[in-house]
């Protein structure tokens, strides 16, 4: 899965970046994490422990713990967000329940106060309208702070240090939904109507999530180019 929205903030912002897929292989060409400005890792179909199918994954988590040790700001998505869980310590719950469609998350008061998930709320409400697509979930890393929950996913949302972790699909706008809904391999997860609420859902919401998924992820963008500009000073 592209980064969508996340790109569009880091391209506002004239921050060069780069996709490299890794899934199968076993020993994939990275960078050295404290080299990084920042680091993003996005969803997919697979499972975050699905190393037999899928090698790069052990790399990817390997990555993203060292780009946290190193405070790199890093950011995880769906797939991305339970393979930072895991690489740091917590678990995976595989088939833990199925959440798709457009519905509320609720913001901890952490969230709440949280520079990446402030902008959600509306009118002072913690339950920001969200899309949500997966199966699988996780418990928080030792020492992680959870921000956001749903009543089947207690953690929607974590933060540990430089690294924040999003179980939901804030990069997505109503054309990247519609290239999604439009794969046969992901329209066939849904149940019968839902393809269809899911379209309706998300021309009511997106008009005011999209401008707010942005602002989310032009904070870590702004964090991305600090430490960007910071390192290219420390070298000269």
């Amino acid at each position: 899965e592209g980064p969508g929205l996340v790109g569009r903030a880091l391209d506002e912002r004239s921050i060069a970046w780069r996709s490299v897929t890794v899934l199968d292989d076993a020993a994939p060409e990275l960078p050295d994490a404290r080299s990084l400005a920042g680091l993003v890792v996005m969803g997919g179909g697979m499972g975050a422990l699905d190393d037999t199918a899928h090698p790069g994954l052990a790399a990817e988590r390997r990555l993203l713990a060292e780009a946290t040790a190193a405070g790199v700001p890093v950011l995880g998505i769906c797939l991305g967000m339970q393979l930072l869980a895991v690489a740091l310590g917590g678990d995976l719950l595989t088939a833990h329940g199925e959440e798709i469609g457009v519905a509320p998350v609720s913001l901890t008061g952490a969230g709440l106060r949280d520079a990446y998930l402030y902008p959600l709320t509306v009118d002072a409400s913690p339950d920001p309208e969200v899309l949500h697509w997966h199966a699988d979930a996780v418990t928080a890393p030792p020492g992680a702070t959870v921000l956001a929950s749903t009543p089947l996913t207690p953690v929607q949302a974590f933060r540990s240090g430089s690294a924040v972790g999003l179980q939901f699909h804030l990069e997505i706008d109503g054309a990247h939904l519609d290239e999604w809904l439009a794969t046969p391999e992901m329209a066939a997860e849904p149940a019968p109507g839902v393809a269809d609420t899911m379209r309706a859902d998300a021309a009511v919401r997106m008009t005011s999530l999209v401008p707010r998924a942005l602002v989310v992820f032009g904070a870590f963008a702004d964090e991305v180019r600090a430490r960007r500009d910071s390192v290219t000073h420390a070298g000269g």
